[in-house]
């Protein structure tokens, strides 16, 4: 059997002394940074959230930015293609024009050199035929 003399309530006595002391220098302060770890993290961790939620809206948004701005260049290039496409028949037109009314200047000149080299050569055929035939028959017309 256990005899419970002055000892052991001394021992008692001292093991909860110590207990207390140590409640109070160690478990408490160890406690308490735990505690305020716990929240600096969690703190941390709802801050974190809501820094990639920001960043995620603001993702978002660029992009639907960057869908708006590809949009608008592909209508604005559409446009400036058009407006290509309409100076390059213009200046197709007017050159078909311009090489049209070229073409019959030319062809207008040709045709009046054509008849001036007419007119020299039937001159000259008659004043040759004049002469050949002075020399055939051997007396002037």
């Amino acid at each position: 059997m256990i005899n419970l003399d002055m000892a052991f309530v001394f021992q008692l006595v001292n093991f909860l002394v110590l207990v207390l002391l140590l409640n109070v220098f160690l478990f408490k302060p160890i406690r308490k940074q735990i505690a305020d770890r716990a929240a600096q993290i969690n703190g941390a961790k709802l801050k974190s959230a809501a820094v990639d939620q920001e960043v995620q809206e603001k993702l978002a948004s660029y992009e639907a930015r960057m869908r708006e701005i590809r949009a608008g260049a592909a209508d604005e290039r559409g446009v400036l293609k058009k407006e290509a496409q309409l100076q390059e028949a213009a200046i197709l037109e007017k050159a078909r024009v311009e090489s049209t009314q070229a073409l019959a200047a030319i062809k207008t000149k040709v045709a009046q050199e054509a008849q001036e080299a007419r007119l020299l050569l039937k001159q000259s055929a008659e004043s040759l035929s004049a002469d050949i035939f002075e020399k055939v028959l051997g007396r002037s017309l």
